[in-house]
């Protein structure tokens, strides 16, 4: 089964790069088009009626672009909208959520705690998730207030950073978790300073490397692969592309368009 369109991916900014750079590592023949909707981040602090919004809206401008599956490359519009998108759309969607199942088999102190908005922290999935796994295990919840806003202004590396990351992560430390699990797609830009804080044993997982396994496994059931020589890879973004270019190591032009 052979299709030559591209795969489309979106989140609320630049953060979903990191899905994007996992895909690309295990599907270097794929064309891609990564959509930043820089303009409306974050998507954490938004209703979910907002967030089913901005995510038709992105999909619809995916579609346009003849993209065969699109990557919900957002924990927090994966939360509230996918089940929407996959009713209004026929095209396959892959969403991103936070990865609980892992942490809770693995861990030895049976606490681990989660990163992410406040938008996937309370959403209805996001919640029916918990609820499978936290008879056995602690679950020690964290709103990363303010964390998309710095990455998309380019200063991750401020002291700002710090400050947010250790009122976050102390808590979750002195209640002896052995796993962080990251809950949005922001998050794993900040791996490097969440190790400064966190002991070394504590282990981090996010959903990076999953997301790209299913979307292989769709791509060969049910979609297709690219078998064109011809493959492309498309950034757009509603904002000013500076941080976008810097985050991808200026390794790729990125178009600036109203969407």
């Amino acid at each position: 089964m052979n299709n030559n369109n591209p795969i489309g991916l979106f989140d609320s900014g630049i953060g979903g790069t990191s899905i994007w750079s996992e895909i690309h590592q295990l599907l270097p023949d794929e064309s891609t088009i990564y959509l930043a909707d820089s303009k409306n981040a974050p998507y954490g602090q938004k209703s979910k009626e907002e967030i089913i919004a901005l995510s038709i809206k992105n999909t619809e401008y995916l579609l346009n672009q003849n993209c065969k599956l699109i990557v919900v490359a957002c924990n927090t519009a994966t939360t509230n909208a996918i089940k929407e998108l996959r009713t209004k759309y026929e095209i396959p969607f892959i969403g991103i959520e936070p990865a609980i199942k892992p942490a809770v088999n693995n861990t030895k102190t049976q606490v681990i705690g989660i990163l992410a908005t406040k938008g996937t922290l309370n959403s209805e999935l996001f919640n029916k998730t918990v609820e499978l796994y936290q008879e056995n295990t602690k679950i020690i919840e964290q709103v990363g207030f303010g964390l998309v806003q710095l990455i998309e202004n380019g200063s991750i590396h401020s002291p700002e950073m710090t400050q947010l990351l250790t009122s976050y992560l102390t808590p979750m430390i002195e209640a002896n978790v052995d796993y962080l699990v990251l809950g949005c797609s922001h998050y794993p830009y900040l791996i490097p300073q969440i190790k400064e804080i966190l002991p070394p044993h504590v282990k981090i997982i996010d959903s990076g490397q999953a997301v790209a396994r299913q979307t292989q496994h769709v791509l060969k059931e049910k979609v297709g692969f690219n078998i064109s020589s011809e493959k492309f890879t498309h950034f757009i973004t509603n904002t000013d592309p500076k941080v976008l270019s810097e985050i991808l190591n200026h390794k790729y032009h990125i178009q600036q368009k109203d969407f």
